[in-house]
């Protein structure tokens, strides 16, 4: 079992100190995911083993288990590569073993590892070697240098003069010195301490936009530069706009090469200081410089990716309005806008077309369309996409209403992000192979607003419209960590076992595409599960898959109205035996949780969190931890951009949160920007502490430039006094003039709207 290869105690010592996560608890995690266990199942229903342990602690865990795995498995290759070649050394195993560290893994193999021909290879084929070694040791000899230099001057060999000789020692020290493991770590803590990042605009290069202009002539801290501006200086380089470098004191670097490497003064001294200039230009600057590239696209992929995480999470678990029937409209001008019905559960009903643009009689018809589909299927909400045409189709749609005293019925404007693609996906072509793409387009918009959760998982989350540079990190890693949050997500909420569709199904814990998709086809031909214990009649389910799903699936109004909560099966017992003591049925109990008041908990067999967990869901079974579903308020005099002014108090929703701000809709199709610096009037060193995707906020105008399109606002302008935080004196820096609001908009990464 290579992937579940054992740990040594001293790494999983190392890792429990690197998490802060008691040893117990890191063993109990490690046991129940090599037995298959997910991390929802662990961090809900394995909290006694666990200590408690929630998902993100379980899924570093996780991630950690991984890299060190993928170590240990190098690591037996590398010393069986070393072992043949016949120079594994005791004190090479010791270190080679005791490292916990990837890159200084490879440092100890790179003198082993084979190469293609270098200069220093020529030169040993030269027999210059024992020059070389002669040079390294800086022991006096009988003889001086020149003298012994001669020794290795053979003309068959090429080797026609004493510098020749020497030169080549030289290539070989120079390559001794390289693959230094120590001096390699020291200098790469070096270049990563006092490193410039520094960018330049690229001869011939074509920036029409010149959305890469604050890039030509930039530098930055390698330590300090932030992921959104290093994968700005990214992308402009591949987009051959830019090219970057690191820049490094050549002197700092010589200081510590010649402090580790001149150990005595003699005439090897000027060839030694030499072979380090060497050496340090043409191996170990580009090489290093290489490593901490690497390194910086790794910090800014992880930093990037956490962003997109965040904002996702935040929208799948955005309030829903519920289950009640919708009419979505997906708004167009010339086109008509596309409307559709569905059901309370979500199931398509009707679909028309309101053509609100093409004459001034249309709007009478397009009325009464609309008012037939209303009264028709009882349509408790109005879903309006926030595309073309969107703030126009709002106003018909909330006069209509008016006009029609229709005040049992709300509109709301939806994010559209991404319905085209799923209208255009295979998934929605087997859910709605007859209708047009525009049709199913105006169906998502109608079920986003009924279940955000259940229509999003239909679409890949790159083109949700919330991440920050999706296109430029590592599309494995981010897709990992967006499949992560989705399942984390729906298992948090639940899934009604008789109501999801297969896609939804798809992110239970332990369940498989083909699973879900087997659920449904029983589902169809046996009628609705009547308990959880039917999953186990399901084909491909099994005692393990049984485990990991039952309690984040829920059946109402079932044979056991335990199944409606995220009481897991295996925990029944423990209700029946609490119900026993209270001398009451179980539906009693739940209709009643007062009686819960009465429990004594020394009476149940159960540990404390399990317990805690079991009492909570039977005071508020089946419950839905997302928040309540609040309609944002446009103003209804601004509809485009020419309508927004300075000093102009909006409301809005927030659409991204990236490192340097948040976006925020506010119904004029596009998006102004809150800078990080007027989110708050308190200290903040991330966006995400202020606000959060889907969060409706009300917003102050700094701003409008019609020519670049971009719209400035501020929510601490709105806020009370700045509360002033004391921060601990740090040292001097040199004073900078502070810039304007507007040469910081101007600073910001090469867009606003980053894809």
């Amino acid at each position: 079992m290579s992937e579940q290869k054992t740990l040594s105690p001293e790494i999983m010592l190392h890792i429990s100190q690197l998490l802060n996560v008691p040893m117990h608890s890191l063993v109990a995690v490690i046991e129940l995911l090599n037995e298959g266990g997910t991390v929802p199942f662990i961090a809900r229903y394995r909290k006694e083993a666990t200590g408690n342990l929630d998902e993100v602690q379980i899924r570093d865990i996780e991630e950690k288990l991984a890299y060190f795995r993928d170590l240990v498995s190098r690591r037996e290759t590398i010393l069986a590569s070393i072992l043949e070649q016949g120079k594994l050394t005791d004190t090479l195993k010791t270190r080679i073993e005791a490292t916990f560290d990837k890159s200084e893994l490879e440092d100890l193999y790179l003198p082993y590892r084979p190469k293609r021909r270098t200069k220093a290879t020529i030169a040993r084929e030269k027999d210059l070697e024992p020059l070389a070694l002669y040079l390294w040791a800086q022991e006096p000899a009988n003889q001086s240098l020149a003298e012994f230099a001669a020794g290795f001057v053979n003309p068959e060999k090429e080797v026609n003069t004493v510098e020749e000789a020497l030169e080549g020692a030289r290539h070989i020290v120079a390559e001794i010195i390289s693959e230094n493991a120590d001096l390699r770590k020291a200098l790469r803590h070096l270049m990563f301490e006092e490193g410039v990042v520094v960018s330049r605009k690229a001869i011939d290069a074509v920036d029409e936009q010149e959305k890469f202009k604050m890039y030509y002539e930039y530098r930055e801290s390698v330590k300090t530069i932030p992921s959104h501006r290093m994968l700005a200086i990214r992308r402009g380089e591949t987009e051959s706009v830019l090219y970057f470098l690191i820049e490094l004191d050549p002197l700092r670097a010589a200081s510590i090469l010649r402090s580790r490497i001149l150990r005595k003064q003699g005439d090897w001294t000027s060839q030694l200081e030499l072979a380090i200039e060497d050496s340090w230009k043409r191996l170990l600057n580009p090489s290093i410089q290489g490593e901490i590239r690497l390194d910086l696209k790794k910090r800014s992929d992880t930093d990037a990716i956490q962003v997109f995480r965040d904002n996702l999470h935040h929208l799948l678990l955005a309030p829903p309005a519920g289950p009640i029937s919708i009419l979505g409209i997906d708004p167009g001008l010339r086109t008509g806008c596309k409307i559709a019905v569905v059901d309370q559960t979500g199931k398509f009903l009707a679909h028309d077309v309101l053509y609100l643009h093409t004459s001034k009689n249309s709007a009478a018809g397009a009325s009464k369309t609309l008012e037939t589909l209303l009264l028709q299927h009882n349509v408790r909400a109005i879903a309006i996409g926030n595309g073309t045409a969107s703030r126009e189709t709002d106003a018909f749609v909330r006069d209509f209403l008016r006009e029609r005293h229709l005040d049992n019925i709300f509109s709301v404007t939806v994010s559209e992000s991404g319905a085209s693609i799923y209208s255009a996906s295979d998934i929605a072509r087997q859910e709605f192979p007859d209708l047009d793409l525009t049709v199913r387009g105006a169906i998502s918009i109608a079920r986003r607003l009924q279940d955000p959760l259940s229509e999003l998982v239909k679409v890949d989350p790159k083109s949700i419209g919330v991440g920050q540079y999706q296109h430029d990190v590592d599309q494995r890693q981010l897709q990992q960590s967006l499949e992560a949050v989705i399942e984390s997500c729906v298992n948090r909420v639940g899934v009604d076992l008789n109501t999801s569709s297969w896609t939804l199904l798809r992110y239970v814990s332990g369940i498989t595409e083909r699973i879900a998709l087997n659920i449904v086809s029983y589902r169809n031909e046996n009628g609705q599960f009547r308990s959880r214990t039917q999953l186990n009649k399901v084909p491909g389910i099994g005692a393990k898959t049984f485990e990991q799903a039952a309690g984040f699936l829920r059946i109402r109004n079932g044979d056991n109205p335990l199944d409606m909560t995220a009481v897991h099966p295996e925990s029944y017992p423990v209700v029946e035996q609490l119900a026993k003591s209270l001398q009451a049925p179980i539906d009693e109990i739940i209709k009643s949780p007062q009686l819960l008041a009465k429990v004594d908990p020394k009476q149940l067999s159960a540990g404390t969190y399990t317990l805690n967990d079991i009492l909570e869901e039977l005071r508020k079974p089946g419950r839905d931890p997302r928040d309540q579903f609040i309609a944002p308020s446009f103003n209804e005099k601004v509809r485009e951009f020419a309508d927004v002014q300075p000093e102009m108090v909006l409301e809005g929703v927030v659409t991204n949160v990236t490192k340097f701000g948040a976006f925020v809709d506010i119904g004029v199709h596009q998006d102004g920007l809150v800078h990080i610096s007027e989110l708050s009037n308190r200290f903040i060193k991330d966006p995400s502490e202020a606000v959060k995707a889907g969060q409706i906020v009300k917003v102050k105008v700094l701003s409008a430039d019609m020519k670049t399109k971009r719209i400035a606002l501020s929510i601490k302008a709105l806020q009370g006094p700045s509360q002033r935080i004391l921060r601990e004196p740090q040292q001097k820096q040199q004073q900078k003039p502070q810039p304007t609001l507007d040469e910081k908009l101007n600073m910001l990464a090469t867009k606003w709207k980053v894809s």
